[in-house]
């Protein structure tokens, strides 16, 4: 006989971001193509199984409007599952982010209850021209052990897997004492690769791609392509488009050489 759980799940994240949309892509199996602006709070239940168990979901979509604050505080409590989501065609809905966490740690007030929430990342609106590489996304969600997703509610992309793996998370918690399991988010790569990776590819000059100044010498341009090499060289970098910044570092070396020749 399968044993019943009930859960509670929140959504966080600003306004316009896609929340209600991937809730109800995945909830209702459609998008909805006029924005709405969620008002406080909307509610809704769907039952799924889990684990062999069934599991009776109740979804708290929160509204990311800042003059809602005064209603969405209290829905924090007896928060077991969250997903986090920002718009990556918005990079302030990616730099909020940290201020989402600081709110929830906020209202829950118990630090090892706020710890123990199976937080799931989303980047939503992929089907759109983005400002937020997904390495970014990838190397935030990295930071804080959570698992980071891609999504398209419009096309429904990535709904089904963000949904499953926050409900496992959640009963896993359960069963394990109501503390979250660790996940392995070993990415194999750093910070300062990515931000090499961004530099490169989004410089305006050969100079900016290699920090220097007008006028470097030789010298000064092989050392900085080395620098950025041994970080950067596809036989030892495994970072999501390093490949492609190496070449970019190859050829403004070569064109800043001949400009000191």
């Amino acid at each position: 006989m399968k044993r019943s759980v009930r859960i509670k799940i929140i959504s966080m994240g600003n306004a316009e971001t896609g929340k209600s949309c991937i809730i109800k892509r995945y909830c209702e199996k459609r998008f909805v193509h006029k924005y709405l602006a969620t008002i406080g709070i909307d509610y809704g239940v769907t039952k799924v199984t889990v684990k062999d168990k069934d599991v009776k979901v109740n979804i708290f979509d929160m509204a990311g409007h800042p003059i809602f604050y005064e209603v969405r505080n209290e829905f924090y409590q007896d928060t077991q599952g969250a997903i986090l989501v920002y718009d990556v065609t918005d990079r302030s809905s990616f730099e909020a982010l940290d201020s989402w966490l600081a709110e929830m740690r906020n209202e829950m007030g118990n630090q090892v209850e706020a710890d123990n929430i199976t937080v799931i990342v989303v980047a939503n609106k992929i089907d759109r021209k983005r400002v937020v590489d997904e390495t970014e996304g990838r190397l935030w969600a990295d930071s804080k052990g959570y698992q980071y997703f891609e999504s398209s509610a419009q096309s429904g992309q990535g709904i089904n897997d963000i949904f499953q793996a926050l409900f496992e998370g959640v009963v896993s918690a359960l069963e394990n004492g109501g503390k979250k399991i660790p996940i392995q988010t070993q990415l194999g790569y750093t910070k300062d690769q990515i931000e090499a990776i961004q530099k490169l590819k989004n410089a305006k000059s050969d100079y900016d791609r290699l920090g220097l100044q007008l006028g470097a010498t030789k010298d000064d341009v092989n050392k900085a392509y080395r620098r950025l090499a041994v970080l950067l060289h596809p036989d030892k970098s495994v970072a999501p488009g390093s490949e492609e910044a190496f070449k970019i570092l190859v050829a403004a070396r070569t064109t800043l050489l001949k400009k000191c020749s």
